[in-house]
């Protein structure tokens, strides 16, 4: 019998009639003959109201006992849950991340999955048992500490649930009924999509589509674990079949590309008069990683035989302490001025087709300039470039792209 892994978000399970829906929703696959297995987020707006009481309690807290707080919503769902099975009639019990185990890192707050052991839950299968899992969480050994995964953590705990159980899919349900080519609320044409490759919503997810968090995608592709996006808000008795994330080889015609995503959590550093000598990259980013800040975009552009200008994009949250860092580290580094921006965005085209199309950036940038948007910094990989322009015309330049591509809606 094939084995299912259902996730729900946190809209999805916002009250107990919420919970009641997405009991009906786990019958369902039930009754079409699936071993059943769900993964739940804690209610919304829950894991805040957590995260507010560790701050008040202590502004510097122990992460231990913060992951010990935060992990708490999951597990009252998961109960819940398992309740509102066992009302409609399924044999049904809740499992705690600890209980499984799923082993994981010590990084509190942010840990990364190393294995989990999938015969507690096969056991309960062959007895027939729903398994409602409280997502986000796991355990680290040999402390035997609870810990948390970071947010989205519960779309990591499915996918790697599926993957320890080989399910024959994994369907993470949350409040929009599948991938879209961009946002519906900027763009009203944009369509769902069907299919979309692993690595096509790798990049969109890790460049500001919110469907997904990033790691979820990471360990789906890793493991070829099937995985669609559905709407807990359908009917459960005909619901819609979302959007599949799947292997390349898997989507008959790859279209040149396949969305538009956009991120206006960005801040621009620009270093000017820089040596053009070896090692002054590492003493610019070397600082900035070692205080964990992820840099995005960087563009080095020489200002003459000698010296260069260098431009980098960090997040918005980050751009003050990185300004800071970088302050401090001005005799090491040795530039002669320092400049940013918050007031930007990056815009990004995605799709698995440009590997075997030439020109598709090129018509970006001359549709951009007919649109008088200026771009500020540009990076390309094999399957995706993204600008840098002023966050005015973020709305604007992810318009026209989603139009040029061909991706509106008919």
């Amino acid at each position: 019998m094939a084995r299912l892994v259902m996730k729900f978000g946190g809209t999805s399970v916002a009250n107990v009639e919420r919970i009641r829906n997405v009991a009906l929703h786990v019958k369902r696959e039930v009754e079409a003959g699936y071993k059943v297995a769900v993964v739940v987020s804690a209610m919304s707006g829950k894991t805040n109201e957590l995260v507010a009481w560790c701050k008040d309690a202590a502004a510097l807290h122990d992460q231990r006992e913060y992951d010990a707080v935060v992990a708490s919503g999951e597990q009252v769902t998961a109960g819940l849950l398992a309740i509102a099975l066992q009302n409609i009639g399924l044999s049904a019990r809740s499992w705690q991340g600890w209980q499984i185990p799923i082993l994981t890192s010590d990084a509190h707050g942010s840990a990364r999955i190393q294995s989990i052991d999938g015969s507690a839950l096969r056991a309960g299968f062959d007895r027939g048992e729903v398994a409602v899992i409280a997502g986000f969480q796991g355990i680290h050994q040999p402390s035997g500490r609870i810990t948390t995964l970071g947010r989205g953590g519960s779309d990591t705990s499915a996918v790697a649930v599926a993957a320890a159980i080989e399910a024959d899919r994994c369907d993470i349900y949350t409040d929009v009924d599948g991938v879209y080519t961009t946002d519906p609320r900027v763009v009203p044409k944009a369509r769902r999509m069907e299919r979309i490759a692993f690595e096509e919503m790798l990049e969109m997810a890790s460049l500001g589509a919110k469907v997904l968090q990033v790691r979820s995608v990471e360990v789906a592709m890793v493991h070829g674990v099937r995985t669609f996006v559905r709407s807990s808000f359908d009917d459960p008795a005909r619901p819609n079949s979302g959007t599949l994330i799947c292997k390349e080889e898997d989507i008959v015609e790859a279209q040149v590309v396949t969305g538009i995503a956009f991120s206006r959590d960005e801040a621009q550093i620009t270093l000017r008069g820089v040596a053009d000598k070896p090692g002054v990259a590492a003493a610019v980013f070397v600082p900035l990683a070692e205080a964990g800040v992820n840099v995005d975009m960087i563009v080095q552009v020489a200002s003459d035989a000698t010296m260069t200008d260098m431009t980098f994009t960090v997040p918005a949250a980050e751009y003050e302490r990185c300004l800071s860092i970088l302050e401090k580290a001005r005799p090491s580094i040795g530039y002669a001025g320092l400049a940013g921006a918050k007031d930007v965005a990056k815009v990004s085209a995605i799709g698995i087709g440009m590997r075997s199309h030439a020109g598709v950036a090129a018509r970006a940038f001359k549709a951009l300039a007919e649109k008088g948007v200026n771009i500020r910094a540009i990076t390309t990989s094999e399957i995706k470039f993204s600008v840098l322009i002023d966050a005015a015309y973020t709305e604007l330049a992810v318009r026209t792209l989603h139009s040029l591509y061909g991706l509106d809606a008919e």
